[in-house]
């Protein structure tokens, strides 16, 4: 299954100024900054680096589910769904990812 382009095109619209690279991963697209992976689109979800502790607590909220493809999920990575996101949620989680990706040393 391809990678929502719309998804991906919201995306790098609320990143726009954030200095990130594109590049395609996962069968969809991962959006790295500092050298470090951020976020991007799996099939039709938002993938989100949170780290260890926000991304286990992520998973109480709605359309959230752990970022795993291979049946070994990926620690301190979520998946949403796009039922919970709108422009104002979708900026969050991105916000949210770029706090814990900024903590990161550059690559």
């Amino acid at each position: 299954m391809p990678y929502d382009q719309k998804l991906d095109d919201r995306i790098k619209a609320t990143i726009a100024d954030w200095g990130t690279i594109r590049k395609k991963m996962f069968g969809g697209t991962c959006h790295l900054l500092n050298g470090n992976m951020l976020c991007g689109v799996y099939k039709d979800y938002l993938i989100l680096r949170l780290g260890e502790e926000r991304g286990t607590a992520a998973l109480d909220k709605p359309h959230t589910k752990p970022f795993d493809i291979t049946g070994r999920p990926m620690k301190g990575w979520i998946m949403v769904e796009q039922a919970g996101l709108t422009d104002k949620v979708l900026k969050e989680w991105l916000l949210s990812a770029k706090a814990f990706v900024e903590t990161l040393p550059s690559k």
